[in-house]
């Protein structure tokens, strides 16, 4: 595990940009994956903010910002992307996703996704579509329900809380590789996994709380169009290919940002 993260991480951060395909950079235009990382690169900045404030006793400095920015590298993420979708789609696949996502009902689904995003940004707003949606839990709202065939047929959830145990793993490897804690790889495993319930139940707020914000303009045949191209088989590839990108993505961003972490704390030691 160790050397496909080291390997993960040098391709990352040292590499020059890696060509994919012209089919999967099509795919990835008509994707707007340039917004998707641009709002997850400051999604990512907040949050190094936090870590700042919370371990480093908000003294980074110029130092952490520096690291920080590095690693959000908006080009390098969206090269690793590119490339996961050209290693996991083949080009009949791409062909049907490109054609979905940029007619006119693709591209304001995507619109959606992006407006709610970006808002979701806002602590408030975040904090409005978690309760909005915990108060529909128990309803029989018909566009819930149509959004939570959409997240089980995308193992949203799932995938997004594995996602997020693995970048944990990835953070406290991170910080005993840089020797600011000292732990065996059973105490973090045992840490990690005593996290699970927090973050499922953090993820499916704030996850149910974004589509129900994106989607709830969309009539209920446009969600089922998506639930529809969803589970085809090129929406299928599509999703498995983000995730794996994503996960290369996050997991090496995670592990560094240990790596910072420790570093920053060892000198301020000194």
């Amino acid at each position: 595990m160790r050397l496909y993260l080291l390997a993960a991480l040098f391709w990352l951060i040292c590499a020059p940009f890696v060509a994919a395909t012209p089919e999967a950079d099509n795919l990835s235009r008509v994707l707007r994956l340039g917004e998707v990382i641009a709002i997850m690169r400051d999604e990512g900045l907040d949050n190094a903010d936090d870590l700042n404030d919370e371990m480093l006793g908000g003294q980074g400095g110029q130092y952490w910002k520096d690291s920080v920015k590095h690693l959000y590298d908006a080009d390098r993420i969206e090269a690793t992307l590119r490339k996961s979708i050209a290693d996991g789609m083949d080009n009949p696949q791409i062909s049907q996703a490109v054609s979905f996502y940029q007619s006119e009902q693709g591209q304001r689904i995507l619109t959606l996704e992006i407006s709610a995003r970006t808002a979701m940004l806002d602590p408030d707003i975040e904090d409005i579509a978690h309760a909005n949606y915990y108060d529909l839990v128990s309803s029989k709202d018909a566009h819930l329900a149509a959004i939570t065939r959409f997240v089980e047929v995308n193992d949203l959830l799932g995938l997004n809380v594995a996602g997020s145990l693995r970048s944990n793993y990835q953070f406290f490897r991170g910080l005993v590789d840089g020797k600011a804690i000292n732990m065996s790889d059973d105490e973090i495993l045992a840490d990690v996994w005593g996290q699970e319930q927090d973050i499922q139940d953090d993820t499916e707020g704030w996850l149910f709380g974004f589509l129900l914000m994106a989607y709830r303009p969309l009539s209920l045949a446009e969600i089922e169009d998506y639930i529809t191209f969803s589970n085809s088989a090129s929406g299928q590839a599509l999703n498995r290919a983000l995730f794996d990108g994503f996960d290369t993505v996050y997991s090496a961003i995670s592990y560094e940002l240990g790596r910072s972490v420790a570093r920053a704390m060892l000198a301020s030691d000194i």
